[in-house]
């Protein structure tokens, strides 16, 4: 398996994804995709599924230090006292005592940055968290972060696929040694419908999802953590190490960018994005 070394962390370049996924789900698939080779697996407070990935993981063939695993803190649980009870919470229901990456899950302008981010780094430092970073965070928050965190920032896992460019964060991260890490990477199924897409594909005996992953994982520091409920789905995503694209194609999927191509913006959380 490809890895992203991010400020010292080795992270999978493919991960899988547990967003809106029921518990039931979520054991399901997690267990399916330790066999199917994933080897990072990314869940948070709020998607409630944590103790079932929990599940998965303590009977999983491979030992527990073979995983990276990812929880994310979520917006009502980022003061002092409040976000280490929180990562204790999740440790309890991941059924492990460390998770090897912990992010910030949204913006949150209500509670105190630096007093956050000091609670942040204080988990890391009781090595509950072997890593830290943000999600969803535009350039500005991430530069304010980046001074706030005593600890490097690994990643800041924001929607990215070909659909939506990331111009600005995508250097901003690649200077400052942090992975992107791309969820939402299918658009939610839209790659399928790409003609651009379905071309590549046909030409590589692939399909137009795989073609988008291998898209992200081919830049330097992108990492991908694609989603499904369907067993034949995640075993597909992951098979994406036995093609290349060419710089002409990775050049034409760069192109199906839109500033209206974004998928995920839930009013109340968004920040102001970047104007890509």
């Amino acid at each position: 398996m490809w890895t992203v070394n991010a400020n010292g962390a080795e992270i999978p370049v493919i991960g899988f994804g547990t967003f809106e996924l029921a518990p039931e789900d979520a054991l399901r698939m997690v267990e399916h995709a330790i066999q199917a080779g994933y080897r990072h697996i990314d869940t948070a407070q709020i998607y409630d599924n944590e103790s079932a990935v929990g599940e998965a993981i303590a009977h999983a063939p491979v030992r527990r230090e073979e995983l990276f695993l990812t929880t994310k803190v979520w917006i009502n649980a980022m003061r002092p006292g409040k976000l280490e009870a929180s990562v204790e919470e999740s440790l309890r229901k991941l059924q492990t005592d460390y998770v090897d990456l912990l992010l910030l899950h949204w913006p949150n302008p209500k509670v105190d940055f630096q007093a956050m981010f000091d609670s942040l780094n204080a988990v890391r430092e009781q090595g509950l968290a072997r890593n830290i970073g943000v999600s969803n965070y535009p350039s500005d928050w991430l530069g304010r972060a980046r001074e706030a965190s005593r600890a490097p920032l690994v990643s800041n896992q924001i929607e990215y696929h070909p659909f939506l460019g990331q111009k600005t964060l995508q250097p901003m991260l690649r200077e400052a040694g942090m992975a992107l890490t791309a969820y939402c990477p299918l658009a939610q199924g839209r790659v399928f419908e790409s003609e651009t897409l379905k071309t590549i594909a046909d030409k590589h005996g692939k399909n137009p999802g795989q073609v988008a992953l291998r898209w992200l994982i081919q830049q330097d520091g992108v990492v991908a953590i694609p989603r499904s409920s369907r067993e034949e789905h995640a075993s597909a995503n992951i098979d994406i190490f036995d093609f290349e694209l060419s710089q002409q194609e990775m050049g034409e999927i760069a192109g199906l960018a839109d500033p209206q191509g974004r998928v995920i913006n839930p009013e109340g959380l968004a920040p102001s994005w970047d104007v890509d």
